[in-house]
């Protein structure tokens, strides 16, 4: 495996610094294993003490291992690398070309603009295999001839469309883009589906370059008097405002206050926010 290519601007901070740093350890450290495997291999099959049954089987184990090993390696590598926006494009053609060649498939591809944000490897890996459930779902529909791909970068998602020239029966509840959804939802995107009849299908797809922010528990993000957290711990359990101005043994309109408060700091829309807040 090469290690990928950054221009001077993806690497203008520390953080993406240190990425490439360790993308560059880890290849280095998955050679080093590449060739211990290989010895082990070379050794086990040159061993003047061990039959060819014996040595098949060793060789066997020592191949499937390193290979569950080399699958591992690459699934955490994948999740953090950056890949540029225009290169994960190519490598999308490449993947649907065996369409082209060999169906009778009309692909038109969009190009991305060369200055768009670079991928994360994830979302890179995730936004091919989507866009390749889609087209093989558009080809499955019927009467589809030509597919227009097209992905942009809003600097902070990754903007895909995909329309056909199909029977225009599709719908995001459709068995077929079923997957399709699941893997957008799991990425915490969003994805919408046009139809016309006799015209096509056409979708849109928004997928979150960077992780959703968690939400800072309450109890570190602002500073509580001992009551307030008091009150705040029964709030997250469940309790009622009765339930705790018995509990703390202080009045119903105190309660309330104080969870008013509460509400206020950490900017919580509902009892069932504010609770959440503090896991």
């Amino acid at each position: 495996m090469s290690a990928s290519t950054h221009s001077p601007a993806e690497l203008s901070t520390p953080a993406s610094r240190r990425t490439v740093s360790e993308h560059a350890r880890t290849v280095a450290e998955q050679a080093d294993r590449h060739a211990v495997t290989l010895e082990s291999l070379l050794a086990i099959l040159r061993s003047p003490r061990l039959d060819d049954r014996i040595a098949r089987n060793m060789a066997i184990d020592v191949a499937a291992n390193a290979l569950v090993g080399l699958r591992m390696a690459t699934d955490q590598q994948r999740s953090g690398l950056l890949e540029p926006v225009v290169g994960a494009f190519a490598r999308l053609r490449n993947d649907l070309r065996p369409l082209v060649r060999f169906g009778d498939l009309d692909v038109q591809f969009v190009e991305p603009p060369a200055t768009g944000r670079a991928l994360p490897g994830d979302v890179a890996h995730a936004a091919r295999a989507i866009v390749r459930n889609a087209v093989l779902a558009f080809v499955d529909a019927g009467e589809t001839r030509r597919v227009r791909i097209q992905w942009d970068c809003d600097g902070r998602n990754l903007l895909i469309g995909i329309r056909d020239d199909g029977l225009g029966q599709l719908s995001a509840h459709d068995d077929s883009l079923r997957p399709i959804v699941e893997r957008v939802a799991v990425l915490d995107g969003s994805l919408s589906v046009a139809s016309t009849p006799g015209w096509g299908s056409s979708l849109d797809i928004r997928i979150p370059l960077d992780p959703p922010v968690e939400p800072e528990p309450i109890v570190s993000a602002a500073e509580l008097s001992i009551r307030e957290r008091e009150v705040l711990r029964l709030v997250a359990s469940g309790a009622r405002n009765h339930d705790i101005a018995r509990e703390l043994g202080i009045s119903l309109n105190t309660v309330k206050f104080h969870v008013s408060n509460l509400l206020k700091k950490a900017g919580a829309r509902s009892r069932a926010e504010l609770g959440a807040l503090t896991r």
